[in-house]
């Protein structure tokens, strides 16, 4: 009558996908991270400020485009310049995830330890820029 003995049926959830881009945006995107490279190399090395934001803007756009290996050596570049816990950290926390979510799926053990280990890296980052207020 209730159903409090019925056993609940659990439907599949649907896997969140992201929106997937057109060939013209990703050539737009592409175009904007080789204008953005270009200002890096052109950024002096005591100007860590804007350096490490470049690196950063350079790996959101990378992960946009799914090349997730050279968004995550972008934005690990930006945080190793400059600690902060801003769009960066949060899209690398999410990369880190899904790498290691997608060495779980493959049975790849040292893949997950990998990136398990990464993440815990991001939170000491995260514990320090809290505790140094910056």
């Amino acid at each position: 009558m209730f159903g409090f003995l019925k056993k609940n049926k659990v439907e599949k959830q649907e896997i969140k996908k992201e929106p997937t881009l057109s060939p013209e945006q990703v050539q737009k995107i592409q175009e904007e991270i080789a204008t953005l490279e270009g200002e890096i190399a052109k950024i002096s090395n005591e100007d860590i400020e804007e350096l490490a934001k470049k690196y950063e803007e350079v790996g959101l756009l990378q992960a946009e485009i799914q090349a997730d290996d050279q968004a995550i050596a972008m934005l690990e570049k930006s945080i190793e310049i400059k600690r902060s816990i801003g769009e960066g950290y949060k899209k690398l926390m999410s990369l880190y995830n899904k790498k290691r979510a997608e060495s779980a799926r493959n049975g790849d053990d040292q893949g997950i330890d990998y990136y398990m280990g990464k993440m815990d890296e991001m939170r000491q980052i995260a514990k320090q820029v809290t505790i140094m207020g910056k």
